[in-house]
């Protein structure tokens, strides 16, 4: 028998020993699988921990930042040992809320002696006393900023009410009252201090102005403590000079009835009733005449230049009146109104967006005509005769008054009469006048009365006036606003030298204007320049007087 036939195993053995083979192979690899889920298990654990760690991390770092965000501090619960006492100090005792800030508490009476009577009513009590301030110990050597609340070189823990109380001492230290607030607190203040001071200590608080100088008045304006003389001219004084007169190289054979600046601040018109019309280019030291203009059919009652610096309407006692284009350098003849049978247009104002120009009219009316076309648009009516006109700063609104007292207030969108009121203490309105900001206006009687009223408060009913002026003693002829509405100039025809400069807002007359033999002879008119550097008056005698302002810088 050979070895191969000795060897052979039989078909039995030999499928026994491949299902076995095939059971070792499927054993080891469900070892294999179970190794790999125990790995992924471990490796699922851990990044799970990594996670956990990092949100700790972001906690603990946004508790660092923004304090206790997740675990706040609870006072009172466990044993507090030094190491927890310090935490605290550092976390939750240095930071609280105080919620007793209308009460004293009685712990820091001492500290509060030297707050100057704030807290007189020390036996109030508290509204909340946390009972756990007394369990609360804060070590105030430790920390820098916290040594300043020491009351002895060596001493270290303090209580937590202590703590609380030399922290309000220390504010009180820091944050004195408001004393000085209170309207009884100043004859309190003059009554101590009066017996203190000696009498030259007196005299110069007297002269540094203090006690003239009362805590309702300033706390009932918003007016700036801190006066820049470039920007608020201050009452009393006003600073002038006295230059060449403006029409120094053509002096006029009559009255001046109309001066005016340009826009551009240099060219100024001067007009009467000499029938001419002069440009003067000022400078305040030759003032050279530029052009002159005859018109041989109008004495000139009244010249103006449309706002917007284009042309000049030219006015006298006729039923026409004149415009002058200065870009054209052409005379355009208008009139008589299409409609209208008035013989005089010599009374009239232009609308500050120049668009219309308004003429008075006979029997109350007030005529309404197209600056482009020269043409009539409209009418308005008023009791009595018109005497005088004013257009709003915005030129939506026109203000008329006459001789029946009142003061019109007219909408030229709708052409009606939105207010009628009474001019205090006037029986014929003689002359109106707004300020360039909008807020106030004046009206000038015949009795010389100005009044000043608010716009506002006119139209809302109150017909008092903000002041009264009674400077002049004859007819208001003409009132004139300089361009920031802090002077308002006033003169009368019919007396010499009548002309009244007017501080705004004090409404106080300039004491030192005008000052005697000036030459000022019967004003007429007056112009202020737009930067407000100069001030033109025409009078009676054909003289066009110039003045520097030296308050403004810019002509």
């Amino acid at each position: 028998m050979s070895l191969i036939s000795q060897n052979a195993l039989s078909k039995n053995e030999t499928k026994m020993g491949e299902d076995i083979k095939e059971k070792e192979i499927e054993d080891g690899k469900e070892d294999d699988v179970d190794a790999l889920e125990v790995k992924k298990r471990k490796r699922d654990e851990k990044e799970e921990q990594l996670a956990m760690e990092q949100v700790k991390e972001m906690k603990k770092l946004e508790n660092f930042l923004f304090g206790s965000l997740y675990s706040p501090l609870e006072f009172g619960k466990g044993e507090i040992d030094d190491v927890d006492v310090g935490i605290a100090a550092k976390a939750s005792d240095l930071f609280f809320t105080d919620r007793s800030a209308d009460s004293v508490l009685t712990g820091y009476q001492e500290d509060a002696d030297f707050s100057d009577g704030s807290y007189d009513n020390d036996d109030r009590k508290p509204v909340w006393v946390d009972e756990e301030e007394e369990k609360v110990t804060v070590n105030i050597a430790k920390v820098n900023r916290l040594r300043k609340l020491r009351k002895e070189e060596d001493e270290n823990l303090i209580s937590g009410s202590e703590y609380v109380s030399r922290l309000r001492a220390q504010h009180v230290k820091l944050n004195r009252g408001t004393d000085w607030a209170q309207l009884d607190s100043g004859s309190k203040m003059d009554e101590s201090s009066d017996d203190e001071l000696t009498d030259d200590e007196n005299k110069a608080v007297v002269s540094r102005g203090y006690v003239d100088v009362e805590v309702d008045d300033i706390l009932r304006t918003n007016e700036d403590l801190v006066v820049k003389s470039s920007s608020k001219l201050l009452p009393g004084h006003i600073e002038y000079s006295r230059l060449v007169d403006a029409n120094i190289q053509d002096p006029s054979n009559g009255p001046i009835n109309s001066v005016q600046f340009h826009r551009n601040g240099q060219l100024l018109l001067a007009a009467g009733l000499d029938r001419k019309l002069r440009f003067f280019q000022i400078d305040g030291k030759r003032n050279t005449k530029i052009q002159s203009i005859f018109l041989e059919d109008c004495p000139i009652r009244k010249a103006s230049f449309l706002p917007d610096g284009s042309q000049v309407i030219i006015s006298g006692r006729r039923n026409f009146f004149y415009s002058l284009d200065l870009v054209k350098a052409r005379v355009d003849k208008s009139g008589p109104l299409l409609g209208r049978d008035e013989k005089s247009l010599e009374v009239f104002e232009v609308s500050p967006d120049s668009k219309t120009i308004a003429f008075v009219g006979n029997e109350g009316y007030i005529l309404l005509v197209s600056a482009k076309s020269k043409q009539l648009i409209g009418t308005l009516k008023m009791n009595g005769t018109v005497r005088a006109l004013a257009f709003s700063e915005d030129g939506q609104k026109l203000l008329s008054t006459g001789g029946d007292g009142h003061i019109y207030h007219w909408d030229l969108r709708t052409r009606t009469c939105i207010h009628k009121g009474v001019d205090e203490g006037c029986l014929t309105g003689t002359a109106l006048c707004t300020s360039p900001v909008g807020t106030h206006f004046a009206a000038g009687s015949d009795s010389g009365i100005v009044n000043i009223y608010n716009s506002e408060e006119f139209l809302g009913g109150k017909r008092k006036p903000i002041k009264t002026i009674d400077n002049l003693n004859s007819t208001v002829n003409f009132m004139k606003y300089n361009h920031d509405s802090q002077i308002l100039a006033i003169c009368s025809t019919l007396r010499k030298s009548s002309l009244k400069l007017i501080h705004i807002p004090s409404y106080t007359v300039f004491s030192n204007w005008p000052r005697a033999n000036t030459g000022l002879h019967y004003p007429r008119c007056i112009d202020f320049s737009p930067g407000g550097g100069f001030m033109a008056v025409g009078n009676a005698s054909g003289r066009v007087l110039l003045y520097k302002l030296h308050h403004y810088h810019h002509a």
